[in-house]
């Protein structure tokens, strides 16, 4: 078994908007101490984005705001929104660790998960929302096409759709966003007609899902539109918005998705980077927020990237009819002809 190498950064613990928000440092204490628990060592020497990272995704001027916000002791950007006088700077590192991570993949050097906070993935161009100062995995994504991939691939589980992430690659051909998300839900963006304009229409692929949907819809929404549109992308790197939030122990949510199911889907993205992109794949934590469920679905992840043939049984088979509440079984169904139709590819 080959580990995955995990960046943390300890420093974020000074990103604390107090005991009453979800958003808190008590998360990045249960992914380590469950890394410590799992055998699982972390890299804590984080470097920051540049500006020239950052200004490929965002409007320097809101990078200008955001930083002397943080300066002058930081604040509310909106009711679920903080930073305090370090956010800018730990926000700053956790972006680069997801360039650090591109740099990795692409000189094969194995795959990384991005253990950081605050998260990133409603972070627009111009603004942060959502728990979101700067979009982590879009940073590192137009990182990798510098860096001269030609084409990346995000996939986004996280339960909240990622409507950072789409707006920023909306018109773009050579970043492919797909998400899997709870709806309708926070932030009301994620339908399936969402596909991308311009020179990026079809490079959008949404899945959004009713509350209650449990495991196997995931997966089976994986095997049937998740890996055959990357398939048809062939991406030279995916990165994943890895957000723990759908399991069914989490409080801003109402999903049904068990630990044993994010190692299932990170086995079927693993097997997908190993046979389109030589394996180049990283990781970037979102949400999650129930403790324990993101510990233990951290671990899950962790394990079937370090040996996704033997994690969660037969990753790769569908069998038989699909079993799920019929609102979920529908809602993939519309999913799945809607993706098969020539208005979305």
């Amino acid at each position: 078994m080959t580990q995955p190498l995990i960046y943390a950064d300890p420093t974020s613990q000074a990103h604390d908007g107090g005991a009453d928000h979800p958003e808190r440092p008590e998360r990045l204490r249960a992914c380590l101490d469950a890394c410590a628990s799992a055998g699982f060592a972390v890299e804590e020497s984080l470097p920051a984005a540049t500006d020239e990272q950052l200004a490929r995704v965002h409007d320097p001027m809101y990078v200008a705001r955001l930083q002397r916000f943080c300066e002058r002791g930081g604040g509310r950007m909106d009711p679920d929104t903080y930073v305090t006088e370090a956010s800018f700077a730990i926000a700053r590192r956790a972006s680069g660790a997801a360039c650090a991570a591109v740099d990795r993949a692409l000189n094969d050097e194995g795959a990384t998960f991005c253990l950081v906070r605050p998260p990133g993935h409603h972070a627009t161009q111009a603004r942060g929302m959502g728990f979101c100062l700067l979009n982590h995995v879009a940073v590192g994504a137009a990182h990798a096409i510098a860096s001269g991939a030609r084409r990346v691939a995000i996939v986004d589980f996280d339960v909240h759709h990622g409507n950072g992430t789409q707006d920023i690659f909306w018109d773009r051909s050579d970043v492919a966003y797909l998400s899997l998300h709870q709806f309708p839900w926070y932030p009301g963006t994620g339908l399936l007609e969402e596909i991308g304009g311009g020179a990026g229409a079809g490079a959008t692929l949404n899945i959004p899902l009713p509350a209650g949907t449990p495991d196997a819809v995931y997966l089976a929404a994986f095997r049937r539109i998740v890996l055959p549109a990357l398939d048809r992308w062939k991406p030279d790197l995916i990165a994943v918005s890895a957000g723990y939030d759908a399991h069914h122990r989490d409080p801003l949510a109402s999903m049904r998705m068990t630990s044993a199911g994010f190692g299932t889907m990170t086995s079927l993205l693993m097997a997908a980077a190993d046979r389109l992109c030589a394996g180049r794949i990283l990781m970037t934590l979102e949400g999650g927020y129930d403790l324990k469920a993101l510990g233990s679905s951290l671990v899950a992840t962790l394990q079937a990237m370090g040996d996704p043939t033997g994690h969660a049984g037969h990753a790769g088979e569908d069998d038989g009819p699909l079993d799920g509440p019929p609102e979920s079984v529908a809602a993939l169904e519309r999913a799945e002809a809607f993706h098969r139709a020539p208005a979305a590819t």
